[in-house]
């Protein structure tokens, strides 16, 4: 089984929010996922996204292949954790 860190969409048209979810990668974009990992909220000013870098670290470790939205959240976070 392939995972991948991805985003999957939830709230409504016009209002959109995230999870940051790990999932197989044969499943659909908003399909069942294994483990949510974090959140994303695109209407939010600043910093307006939350991901537990220790759960994202594990599923780096196993080799889960994130997108590249989640990939740059997880870059940020890390700079952030580490100041």
């Amino acid at each position: 089984m392939s995972v991948s860190l991805r985003l999957n969409r939830k709230g409504t048209k016009d209002r959109p929010y995230y999870k940051i979810v790990a999932v197989d990668c044969r499943k659909r974009r908003d399909g069942r996922y294994i483990e949510q990992i974090g959140t994303y909220d695109p209407l939010v000013e600043g910093t307006n996204y939350e991901i537990d870098l220790a759960k994202a670290d594990k599923w780096l470790s196993v080799g889960a292949k994130p997108s590249e939205t989640v990939n740059s959240f997880i870059r940020k976070a890390r700079t952030a954790a580490a100041k």
